[in-house]
């Protein structure tokens, strides 16, 4: 009998590719755009991982109505700030902004990073006047951070769009104007959202643990954790399939249907733990309990969204009975 070749799939994930470092510490996500004229999303800062204890509501679920442990995060969304409305327009090469007008007083950290200039050009009624040539309204944002107790001075800014047509647009980012926006405002409990962070960094690593290649023999000529061939004499390429050490981690990832359990103060819900969530501290403002994990170390900014893909699981967030207060100190 001849050798039978015996098939198996490839070693190591190219679900992503090129394996990169992110631009930034927070993305600049596509957002789902619905109907109404509402905020497309949020950004809030992660404090940590706790276990919450709900009574199952899904209708297929095998244990329905039953009790039903998991983990969760904490994500804590202190209001955010509009200082901005941007409009824009198309041109040859897609969409350019056609006219922006800021908030007369802004923060003294947000001037600071951003250098804006000191006399606009325009303001709300000169906006207007250019809404005929908008295709689309968006607002400029930017978090309150000193609101939080983990340190953070300096504001994230952030564009978001609005939902409906570009008059409802405009009317709504007038009405929010110089406003500040709340978690409640857009977002509500039961509901699923994607998630969207940039994951944590860990510094330059070889072939074994970034792409999880196999462990070669101990008799490996050139030692054990290393790929094999590299490819072809003729041509003499390597091509982009090859797994090759570099940088791992510290990418922009997005986690599609996050169930949102619950949202409230830690007035009405406290969500702290006895010494509080190691290397955050307290949460102090509004927050979300999102169902399972979220990308990225604790403080990282975390931008919530409207969900891409929906699914056909209902929107009603299940009675929540315990949350686990332990301390997380180890």
């Amino acid at each position: 009998m001849g050798h039978i070749k015996r098939k198996r799939p490839r070693r190591g994930s190219l679900a992503f590719w090129p394996r990169k470092r992110a631009k930034r510490i927070y993305p600049a996500p596509n957002f789902a755009r619905i109907n109404e004229p509402k905020v497309l999303g949020f950004i809030g800062y992660k404090a940590g991982m706790s276990s919450v204890v709900f009574i199952d509501n899904r209708p297929k679920s095998p244990t329905k109505g039953e009790e039903v442990c998991s983990p969760v995060t904490i994500v804590e969304a202190p209001p955010l700030t509009v200082f901005g409305i941007r409009l824009y327009g198309k041109n040859d090469y897609g969409m350019s902004a056609i006219g922006e007008v800021w908030a007369e007083k802004l923060d003294k950290e947000l001037a600071r990073k951003l250098r804006l200039p000191k006399e606009q050009k325009l303001n709300l009624e000169k906006l207007k006047e250019l809404l005929p040539k908008a295709t689309e309204v968006r607002i400029l944002v930017h978090t309150n951070p000193k609101e939080c107790g983990f340190g953070k001075k300096k504001p994230d800014v952030l564009e978001l769009p609005i939902g409906g047509s570009v008059e409802e647009q405009f009317n709504y980012a007038c009405s929010v104007f110089g406003k500040q926006l709340s978690i409640k405002d857009i977002f509500k409990p039961g509901q699923y959202v994607d998630v969207h962070a940039v994951t944590k960094g860990k510094g330059f690593e070889g072939d074994i643990r970034r792409f999880g290649i196999k462990l070669a023999s101990h008799k490996a000529e050139f030692g054990r954790r290393h790929r094999g061939t590299m490819g072809p004499i003729t041509p003499a390429v390597t091509g982009w399939w090859i797994a090759q050490p570099g940088q791992f981690g510290y990418n922009t990832r997005t986690e599609y249907n996050k169930q949102i359990l619950k949202i409230s103060a830690p007035k009405e819900f406290n969500p702290n733990p006895v010494s509080g969530f190691i290397r955050y501290g307290i949460v102090k403002n509004d927050y979300v309990i999102l169902a399972g994990s979220v990308p990225g170390p604790k403080k990282r900014a975390i931008i919530l969204s409207f969900p891409m893909r929906k699914n056909k699981l209902p929107e009603q967030a299940p009675e929540i009975v315990h949350i686990s207060l332990k301390s997380q100190q180890g």
